[in-house]
């Protein structure tokens, strides 16, 4: 039996672009598992913070952030806002950047971590994301993050200690450090099998093929 394909993704998850890649991944993956020899993957979840000097509570829009952030006009803001909500409706997912509410992802990145350790992280993941771009709920606070948690059957207590203590702190940072390492800058970034790296919210198609490929490889390594 051939070992799983591990697919390690930088993302922040206030990033509009890592929430259509992670779905575009999904889908390839799914894609690929309909094969007569179908690739076995697992995927982790990586930490990698956009805007780290954030506050919690941001007073203000997604349009005013990225226009005093970014330095550029509100029109030319609300354009590209405008553009990525098609691509996520693209790829089936309901961008409300009207009542998204701005803030900072450590804790979202420290609870990413916490639900690893649970076996949790990938339902974690979409439910951070699908509350921050599609309901508006605030995601930078540890209430609101216990409850989150809480939703996909974590235990609040729990939840809410590791996230006071900061005891995945130390994780997020080295997700970071790695990033840095392998010379990542932009998310999401996908690192396949240690090997390969793929920038960008691919079309769910590249990523079944490399996912494909790199099964391909592993067999002609097992003859070999």
């Amino acid at each position: 039996m051939t070992d799983a394909i591990k697919i390690d993704v930088w993302s922040d998850i206030a990033c509009p672009w890592c929430y259509i890649g992670k779905r575009n991944l999904e889908k390839g993956l799914a894609e690929a598992s309909a094969d007569e020899d179908a690739p076995v993957v697992e995927v982790t979840f990586h930490s990698f913070e956009l805007s780290p000097d954030t506050p919690v509570d941001f007073e203000g829009d997604e349009l005013q952030f990225l226009a005093d952030h970014k330095g550029m006009p509100r029109e030319r803001v609300r354009e590209m806002l405008d553009n990525v909500t098609g691509v996520a409706a693209n790829a089936g997912l309901a961008y409300r950047f009207d009542i998204l509410k701005h803030t900072n992802t450590v804790k979202a990145h420290e609870l990413l971590h916490f639900a690893k350790a649970k076996g949790r992280q990938e339902d974690m993941a979409e439910r951070l994301m699908s509350a921050y771009f599609t309901e508006g709920r605030h995601v930078g606070r540890i209430d609101d993050l216990v409850a989150l948690a809480e939703e996909i059957g974590l235990d609040g207590a729990d939840t809410r200690e590791a996230l006071e203590s900061e005891r995945f702190l130390a994780d997020v940072r080295a997700d970071q450090d790695q990033a840095r390492a392998y010379g990542i800058n932009g998310v999401p970034f996908f690192v396949v099998d240690g090997r390969y790296g793929v920038s960008g919210a691919q079309p769910p198609e590249a990523f079944a093929q490399i996912a494909r490929q790199v099964w391909a490889e592993r067999a002609e390594a097992l003859v070999d």
